[in-house]
């Protein structure tokens, strides 16, 4: 037998529900989901060299006030000034490591230097190796994102053979790319 709601269960049935929705919008303000990458504050790229060459070597990238602190710490590389970005695929399989694709660029910008207002997210300038083949640079870059639109996760980060001329378009004359590594995130 089905009763009907009277005019009285339907006002304890809405104030009920109106509890358990108010209740449940309390909670979600409080303990907002959010998905992991969006508290990401380190990523790394582990750099392998391309065939023929030797450099090697690890990019951390950490989220600070102001942007991303980018640190890279290489060995194995020739004495002399490389281009080094991050570029648009994080595939680092082929053998030249073309297949990373041409530099990072969401907001289709000219390519130019690091210090330059409007670039290519992925231009991070030069790196200068010494006698010794190793090469070190820190720097905060407040183009790079750890998240959104313009994150950099997934993408690959390339050491280039030559200097970028921070003018040539669209890769800065760098030349061929003498190591590859996908940037991940990183243990926090």
């Amino acid at each position: 037998m089905k009763r009907k709601l009277g005019k009285i269960d339907s006002i304890i049935l809405a104030v009920v529900l109106a509890f358990f929705f108010h209740a449940g919008i309390a909670n979600a303000q409080e303990h907002p989901k959010e998905h992991p990458s969006m508290k990401m504050v380190k990523a790394v790229a582990v750099l392998n060299p391309t065939q023929g060459n030797t450099a090697q070597g690890v990019v951390t990238f950490t989220q600070e006030e102001g942007g991303v602190r980018v640190v890279a710490k290489l060995s194995g590389v020739p004495k002399g000034v490389h281009g080094f970005h991050v570029h648009e695929f994080g595939d680092c399989s082929a053998a030249d490591a073309t297949s990373a694709g041409g530099h990072f660029n969401p907001t289709a910008m000219a390519h130019a230097g690091p210090t330059a207002e409007k670039r290519h997210i992925g231009d991070l300038g030069n790196i200068t190796a010494d006698d010794k083949g190793n090469a070190t640079l820190d720097y905060v870059d407040k183009h790079l994102a750890m998240s959104g639109a313009h994150s950099i996760i997934g993408y690959a980060v390339i050491l280039h053979a030559n200097p970028d001329d921070f003018t040539t378009q669209p890769t800065g004359n760098a030349g061929g790319r003498i190591a590859c590594g996908v940037i991940g995130v990183a243990k926090q």
